[in-house]
C-alpha cells in the first residue's frame, strides 16, 4: 500500500504487527509517521490522580444481564446515578483491561459499565442456534441492547481493538447513544470488500493470524493453542509491557468461553470477505461501507510502543467532524493502552465528556 491511496483502502487492514521489522516496514507503507494534534477549547477538568498499572487485580462486583441475543456478563462500579460510561475491551483481551481504569472513573462520580463482548468471560448466547456472528455492526449493537437494557439512553463509550472499532461505529450509527468517545488508534470502521484487496508481502507478515485463521489448520491451532496464542499477540502488540503470568491469566481465562473460537474465527475471516456475515445487518454494514465521519466529540490515543499496525493521526483526522483531540502517550506504551496507562485512559474519558 502506499501513502496516497485512501483512508478506507487502509482500515480493514489495521491490525497487529508481528515484531518492530515488520512494523516499520508497514508504518514506511503507510506514511503513519507524523505528529500529534488537538482540537480542545474547554478547561481542563479536574486531573486523574496517580496509579500503578496492575494496583487493582478485580471488580467488586460483576453481574449478568439479558441484551438482545445474548446474557451479557459486566462489571460495574460507581453511582448508579452517575454520567455513565461503557469501557470496551478488545481480542484477544478482557475486561480486566479496565481493571484500573474503572475505579479512577468511579471516584470521579461516573456511572462505569465494562462488559464481556460475544465470546469472552460470562457472556452467553441465548440460544444454541444463534449463529455465532461476529461482524462489526452486530457487535455494535451488542452494546445498544446492553444499554437498553440498563436503561442507559446515552453514554460515553471508549475503548480499544475490537473495542474502539465498536466504540467508532456506535457514534457513527447511534450517534444520539453517544455522548462522546475515545478510540484507542483512531477511525477503525471497516469495509470487508475491501478486505479482499491483496496488500504487498511485508505488510501480510504483520497480518499472518488473519490469514491463518482463513483456514482449517488455523482454527484447530488457535483452539488447540488458545492460551499461548494469545500470549504471542500481548509480547507483540506491547513489546516493552512486562506483564506478569497472573495479570496474563486472569484475562485469558475469558477466552475459555465456549464460543470463543467461533466468534474469533468468524469476525476475521469477515474483515477479509471470506465469511459472510447476516442479511438483518446488511442495511447497517451498507452505511458502515461508506466510511462516515465520527460526529461526537472524540479524543483518540496512541501509545508510542504499539505494536499493532496504526495509522498516524492526520491520516484519520477527517474522520472525526466534532470536538476532538489526539493524544500520544509515551514511556514504552503498547496496544493495550488502558491496562499499561490506566491513569491517561481514564483522563481521556473525563476530558473528551467535558468537551
Amino acid at each position: 500500500m502506499s501513502t496516497n491511496e485512501p483512508l478506507d483502502e487502509i482500515n480493514l487492514q489495521r491490525r497487529r504487527f508481528l515484531g518492530t521489522a515488520a512494523m516499520t516496514v508497514a508504518a514506511a507503507q503507510l506514511g503513519i509517521f507524523g505528529s500529534a494534534e488537538a482540537q480542545s477549547s474547554k478547561t481542563q477538568p479536574a486531573k486523574v490522580p496517580a496509579i500503578k498499572p496492575g494496583t487493582n487485580t478485580s471488580f467488586a462486583s460483576l453481574k449478568q444481564i439479558d441484551a438482545g441475543a445474548l446474557n451479557i456478563g459486566y462489571a460495574e462500579a460507581g453511582p448508579a446515578d452517575g454520567p455513565a460510561v461503557i469501557l470496551l475491551h478488545g481480542w484477544p483481551y478482557d475486561i480486566h483491561s479496565f481493571v484500573d481504569v474503572a475505579p479512577l472513573l468511579a471516584s470521579a462520580g461516573y456511572h462505569v459499565i465494562v462488559p464481556y463482548l460475544r465470546g469472552y468471560g460470562s457472556t452467553r448466547f441465548l440460544s444454541a442456534d444463534t449463529f455465532r456472528n461476529a461482524q462489526q455492526s452486530a457487535v455494535a449493537l451488542d452494546i445498544i441492547n446492553l444499554m437498553d437494557a440498563l436503561k442507559i439512553q446515552k453514554a460515553t463509550v471508549a475503548g480499544f481493538d475490537w473495542g474502539a472499532r465498536t466504540a467508532d461505529i456506535m457514534a457513527v450509527l447511534w450517534p444520539e447513544r453517544c455522548k462522546a468517545i475515545v478510540s484507542v488508534s483512531g477511525y477503525l470502521v471497516g469495509n470487508p470488500a475491501i478486505g479482499k484487496n491483496p496488500i504487498p508481502p511485508k505488510p501480510t507478515l504483520a497480518f499472518w493470524y488473519q490469514y491463518y485463521f482463513a483456514t482449517d489448520i488455523g482454527k484447530a491451532g488457535y483452539e488447540k493453542y488458545l492460551h499461548d496464542f494469545a500470549k504471542l499477540i500481548w509480547q507483540t502488540a506491547s513489546p516493552k509491557w512486562d506483564f506478569d503470568d497472573a495479570t496474563f491469566d486472569r484475562s485469558a481465562a475469558a477466552l475459555d468461553n465456549p464460543d470463543h473460537v467461533a466468534i474469533t474465527i468468524h469476525n476475521y475471516r469477515w474483515r477479509i470477505g471470506l465469511a459472510d456475515g447476516e442479511r438483518k445487518y446488511d442495511d447497517l454494514e451498507k452505511r458502515l461501507a461508506a466510511l462516515p465521519p465520527v460526529t461526537v466529540p472524540a479524543i483518540t490515543m496512541e501509545g508510542d510502543s504499539n505494536g499493532a499496525i496504526h495509522l498516524d493521526s492526520a491520516a484519520y483526522r477527517n474522520k472525526f467532524s466534532g470536538k476532538y483531540e489526539y493524544r500520544l502517550i509515551t514511556g514504552g506504551v503498547g496496544h493495550n493502552l488502558p491496562q499499561e496507562a490506566p491513569q491517561a485512559f481514564a483522563q481521556a474519558v473525563i476530558d473528551v465528556d467535558g468537551f
